[in-house]
């Protein structure tokens, strides 16, 4: 039964036996499973080398199995480790393959993935295998939480990986996103700009692949991965010339305490800084139009502002954004 996971058929078929039969001796669990006494005596000596049975005092001997969500657990946890390591492999090996075949087979420079599972494997192992910068469009819709993966990009920014993100107005607003992860990768040192919209959604990383939908919508479960080429030049310029016109987000500046705002004020000063509209703010942050508006013409008395663009003038001006 459990011969997938590295038990011998003797080892599945006694601990299997002991499960249904608590406190049993050897003699007793051979009948059970209807194996020769020798035979179980060796399953049952392996099996406690590898703490799926323990032995309990007293005479005869008696046995006593490791609750199953436990032991099998952990059998399934080493060799789910063992595939993902043989998987990785694979793909490190792949892509020695397509760098040698590149040149005699063009259509080397363009992969196809197949699969939302897919997909997110394949991104987390390209993502993982940065030298030196990451770069993304980031907009709506989305397959998975917006953010999610924010813990992960921090430990690759501690290392030192440089992150450069252009975020659609739409992502920004995306409710609860900025809470979620954005300020918080903006603090670990990511990079991010705001257009008003992107042309595609795309993770690149280095100058060596790029990944983005075969379509606008995320739910065909279909993605390219690109691989050094003119498409790949063509894409890191796209984002080059995007990231020139893109509105800087920021988290830098004294917060409350310093002369400066509180975070929430900071937050707000950054949505209107990045172009969204009140109904864009409200969404963002859960607020209704009427909490919106009203934040905003208090954060406008406190700046002694009459007009909006005053308002970010002297929110700039005081180091506020």
């Amino acid at each position: 039964m459990f011969t997938a996971l590295g038990l011998a058929p003797a080892e599945s078929a006694v601990y299997v036996a002991l499960v249904g039969n608590p406190r049993a001796s050897a003699d007793e669990l051979a009948t059970t499973a209807r194996l020769s006494p020798a035979q179980t005596r060796g399953a049952l000596v392996r099996l406690t080398e590898r703490g799926l049975v323990s032995r309990l005092p007293g005479r005869p001997v008696r046995y006593l199995a490791t609750p199953p969500d436990a032991a099998i657990g952990e059998l399934i946890g080493a060799v789910e480790s063992k595939l993902w390591q043989a998987r990785d492999a694979a793909q490190a090996l792949m892509e020695t393959h397509r760098a040698a075949s590149r040149y005699i087979h063009p259509e080397q420079s363009l992969e196809v993935l197949v699969g939302q599972d897919n997909i997110r494997r394949r991104v987390a192992h390209i993502e993982n295998s940065a030298k030196t910068q990451v770069r993304g469009f980031d907009k709506p819709p989305y397959v998975s939480t917006p953010g999610a993966n924010a813990e992960n990009e921090g430990q690759r920014l501690r290392r030192g990986i440089r992150y450069r993100v252009i975020y659609s107005r739409n992502a920004v607003a995306w409710p609860g996103r900025l809470r979620a992860g954005l300020l918080a990768t903006l603090r670990e040192g990511e990079q991010a700009r705001v257009r008003p919209d992107l042309p595609l959604k795309m993770l690149m990383v280095d100058d060596r692949m790029a990944v983005i939908p075969i379509s606008s919508s995320e739910q065909n479960g279909l993605a390219y991965v690109i691989h050094p080429s003119s498409l790949l030049d063509a894409l890191i310029t796209l984002f080059e010339a995007e990231w020139e016109r893109g509105v800087p987000l920021s988290v830098d500046g004294p917060l409350d305490g310093a002369n400066g705002p509180d975070e929430e004020t900071r937050n707000l000063l950054m949505l209107l800084a990045s172009g969204l509209t009140d109904q864009g703010i409200a969404r963002s942050q859960g607020w209704s139009i009427r909490t919106t508006q009203r934040r905003i013409h208090a954060l406008m008395e406190d700046l002694g502002a009459t007009t909006r663009f005053q308002m970010g003038m002297s929110a700039k001006t005081r180091g506020w954004l």
